[in-house]
């Protein structure tokens, strides 16, 4: 079998860069923890809301990084002296990655009822015509 590239496509030029974000995102991995949001706020926002229950805003680190957003958490251990009969409540550490296209920003991030929220909002591209003069040779 062979492998499907941009470069397969003689009229689209300069997105290499589009396919090695696609790769990168595949490898990123689908763990499923903590359970996450997108929502679309208006037409050039959004909002990232992550299930953090137990994670303090000290325990959190945001971070965009080669134009992914990255969100980590990291819980200190806090049980010294405690027993536990059951420990049902995630206390690990984790982290997830999210690729940002050109021109999306990172807003605020706020922590409500143990939900983490980032908004992103996503500047409008400009329309432009360009004329090209064509030279004699």
């Amino acid at each position: 079998m062979s492998k499907l590239t941009l470069g397969s496509y003689p009229h689209m030029l300069g997105f290499e860069q589009l396919e090695r974000l696609l790769e990168r995102s595949a490898k990123s991995g689908n763990e499923g923890y903590p359970p996450y949001n997108i929502e679309q706020t208006s037409d050039h926002s959004y909002r990232i809301t992550l299930a953090v229950a137990g994670f303090g805003e000290a325990d959190l680190a945001i971070t965009v990084e080669d134009r992914q957003l990255v969100i980590r958490g990291r819980q200190s251990d806090d049980s010294d002296g405690r027993v536990f009969l059951h420990r049902g409540i995630a206390a690990r550490q984790f982290q997830r990655m999210f690729v940002l296209a050109d021109g999306v920003e990172v807003g605020e991030a706020v922590m409500e009822n143990g939900l983490l929220h980032v908004d992103l909002t996503r500047a409008r591209p400009e329309t432009v015509v360009q004329t090209i003069n064509i030279k004699k040779g």
